[in-house]
């Protein structure tokens, strides 16, 4: 190589350092999303967690938008309080997905926020949550607690995802637990181990890398860029999803996902240590009325109606008292005609977690934990 062309590669290589060194201090002083660090999930350690005595920072997109600032608990999961095994009063465990983990708005506005701040004379309310987790999820969660902090209640968030993406067949995220189907007899609950790796340590401490992965998910254009290019460019109609599913699924899903919420609910009380009255579901729903017949028709024929219904219905013949979200929901609505979700974002905002709040303080539960 010749000096003139070396010369030309260095000056190329140095603009490229000093561009990304750059970018990388300007993104530091904005709030660039810092992700949750999941901690491994093992045989020594199998409940999935976060990196506890942390805070984080929360922002969606490329133009970092709903920013919210957070923390992470002593025991791993989001909390503005501390768990503790041997304090004197009782425990309400409230267990979910990404609508109980509420990383998008301050704690105090959460379900589990306001319910810790309405019963902080009588109850502890240990939230125990992550994005993408499912039913199965749950039941790893419940048992934990049971073991850890003895609950006398329990609250389940239940979301659209909940029921087929507790299957192995359908979904397979390292960490959380999932039922495999067998030929004959009923579905078993088989963990996924979870190990971080060294490079994704090393760029979570850059700020640029989070941008890119957290914010731009760059990572999925890199992994699938077919189907990621293809959901940009020429998005599914709205009316093609229902409750965050596909509206209609193959009969063998609709199935296998039935299978899964009876697995559940076969599962609960040895997971839970608690009986059907001291334990609350709160069922999200369609959260608005139908524009239209044809919406209205649509929306009963679908997949994720098919799945509410069944697990409400499952729910009651086994003695348990759910709460269908849509009957607070679809009435507040059409009162008052505000959202409970936000404009970029389908997860619930500060007024669908206080009429989730509000729901659990007039249940039957909140009875049963004070005698």
């Amino acid at each position: 190589m010749s000096k003139k062309l070396a010369g030309h590669v260095a000056v190329i290589i140095f603009g490229i350092i000093l561009a990304l060194g750059l970018a990388e201090g300007a993104l530091r002083l904005l709030p660039v999303n810092s992700g949750l660090n999941a901690q491994a999930v093992n045989e020594a350690q199998p409940v999935f967690r976060f990196r506890p005595d942390a805070d984080y920072v929360w922002s969606k997109g490329p133009g970092l938008s709903m920013v919210n600032k957070g923390h992470i608990n002593n025991e791993g999961f989001i909390n503005d309080n501390d768990y503790e095994q041997s304090a004197d009063l009782p425990v309400m465990a409230v267990i979910g997905d990404s609508y109980v983990e509420a990383s998008m708005i301050p704690f105090p506005q959460s379900i589990a926020g306001r319910l810790a701040g309405a019963l902080k004379e009588k109850t502890r309310v240990y939230s125990f949550a992550a994005s993408g987790a499912p039913l199965s999820q749950y039941l790893a969660w419940a048992e934990f607690a049971r073991k850890t902090y003895r609950p006398r209640s329990m609250v389940f968030v239940v979301v659209g995802n909940d029921f087929d993406e507790s299957l192995l067949a359908y979904k397979q995220a390292p960490g959380f637990h999932y039922f495999a189907l067998k030929q004959d007899g009923d579905p078993t609950l088989r963990r996924i181990d979870y190990e971080p790796e060294t490079w994704r340590i090393i760029l979570r401490r850059s700020a640029l890398a989070r941008y890119l992965i957290l914010n731009l998910h760059a990572d999925i254009m890199v992994r699938d860029p077919v189907n990621f290019w293809r959901s940009i460019l020429s998005p599914p109609p709205s009316n093609a999803f229902a409750g965050n599913v596909p509206l209609t699924v193959s009969p063998e899903r609709g199935n296998a996902a039935k299978s899964a919420v009876e697995a559940f609910f076969r599962e609960l009380p040895a997971r839970s240590g608690l009986p059907p009255e001291r334990i609350l579901f709160l069922v999200d729903g369609f959260r608005y009325p139908p524009e239209n017949d044809e919406e209205a028709i649509r929306r009963k024929s679908g997949f994720f109606a098919d799945m509410r219904s069944f697990f409400i219905s499952v729910a009651r013949m086994r003695g348990y008292s759910p709460i269908d979200m849509d009957d607070l929901f679809i009435p507040r609505f059409r009162d008052e005609g505000q959202r409970f979700d936000f404009a970029q974002d389908g997860h619930w905002n500060a007024l669908g977690h206080r009429l989730a709040g509000e729901a659990v303080l007039n249940s039957a539960v909140i009875a049963q934990i004070s005698r």
